[in-house]
């Protein structure tokens, strides 16, 4: 039989064991939980490459990069797209708007991702790395083009000299050789050039653009080889030896 006392002095022993298994069960359901989350973040899977995706709809969009599949198309020039926004950002291009504006240079842009890329231009940012000789790079696509060196491609050929390239655009670059086409020209002095990447580099003068930043020093390029030359006079490195006295210059 139970004494006053002694039923006294074991209330607060039940309502602790009780209030522990109230937490034991608490933390076990959020521990559950918290595995079940994990386990269904990224549910849904490309049979072709394996990659996981959290939602099904980001899945499809996805797959159109294995089945080449482009349903939505520009009203204007039936450029194709894999995403639903794509037009709408491409249609920037025919009306000239930029509603994107680096918050650096002002310089405006058609979609949100190219401001993102160009922002790489002043952070330094090089999120792409390869994984042969760690060579860091702003954009996903100069990365796949780069390693093409490793593998000894070269996809592009001139029709008229069979020289063969590593890039389209530096195949294109080539053909105005032979051509003698120079077909981007300056809207200011009206100089002419071979390819949009010179045009874009020149303009850099007349604008007085200098979107290359040293990270050491901070001092500003036109130019991103010239940024390049200038961060061996921090580093130290002279790349470039004489053939006959081996004396090394940046």
């Amino acid at each position: 039989m139970f004494l006053l006392s002694e039923y006294i002095n074991f209330l607060p022993l039940c309502f602790y064991q009780g209030s522990l298994n109230e937490q034991h069960h608490a933390h076990s359901a959020e521990c559950t939980y918290s595995c079940d989350i994990q386990r269904c973040e990224h549910p849904h899977s490309c049979e072709v490459c394996n990659k996981t995706f959290s939602k099904k709809s980001k899945l499809i969009i996805h797959q159109r990069v294995h089945s080449g599949e482009r349903p939505y198309a520009c009203a204007v020039c039936n450029t194709a797209f894999r995403q639903k926004g794509g037009p709408i950002a491409h249609q920037f291009m025919h009306s000239g708007g930029r509603p994107y504006i680096c918050d650096v240079c002002n310089k405006g842009f058609c979609d949100k991702s190219s401001l993102k890329r160009h922002h790489r231009l002043h952070s330094g940012e090089h999120p792409y790395t390869c994984d042969v000789c760690n060579k860091g790079f702003s954009q996903r696509s100069n990365l796949i083009t780069h390693q093409r060196i490793h593998r000894g491609e070269r996809l592009y050929t001139c029709d008229e000299c069979s020289k063969e390239f590593q890039e389209k655009n530096h195949l294109i670059r080539h053909i105005c050789i032979h051509s003698g086409e120079r077909p981007y020209a300056c809207d200011v002095c009206s100089k002419a050039f071979s390819d949009k990447s010179s045009l874009t580099k020149h303009q850099h003068i007349h604008s007085g653009e200098r979107p290359y930043a040293c990270d050491v020093c901070k001092k500003t390029f036109s130019r991103k080889s010239h940024l390049i030359s200038h961060q061996h006079i921090h580093s130290g490195e002279r790349p470039y030896a004489c053939a006959v006295c081996n004396k090394g210059f940046t």
